[in-house]
């Protein structure tokens, strides 16, 4: 049994209808000068959020809520990148 392979709605609207739009708008001659729709993806600005831990996990749900998938969390990427691990970055060779 083939099943058939998961296609997000976005993907799915934008070769169903958009694609069609653009080619008449723009006059493309071949599917191949269509502009290609890799990856989206949703920023949100969480403010104060950075020194409270609670507010950011709110902050993810709500934006998981929205695109009804789960949130990557960087925050856990950013703290692992924290200023003090730059501390050798931007000096010249040979001083110290």
């Amino acid at each position: 049994m083939a099943e058939t392979a998961y296609v997000p709605r976005l993907r799915a609207e934008y070769d169903r209808s958009i694609r069609g739009k653009l080619t008449e708008q723009f006059g493309y001659a071949n599917m191949m000068q269509v502009p290609r729709l890799d990856k989206v993806v949703l920023n949100m600005g969480i403010g104060e959020a950075v020194n409270d831990r609670k507010k950011a996990e709110l902050a993810a749900a709500d934006l998981s809520l929205a695109v009804a998938e789960p949130s990557a969390d960087r925050l856990k990427a950013r703290a692992a990148a924290a200023p003090d691990s730059f501390a050798g970055i931007g000096r010249t060779a040979g001083k110290s």
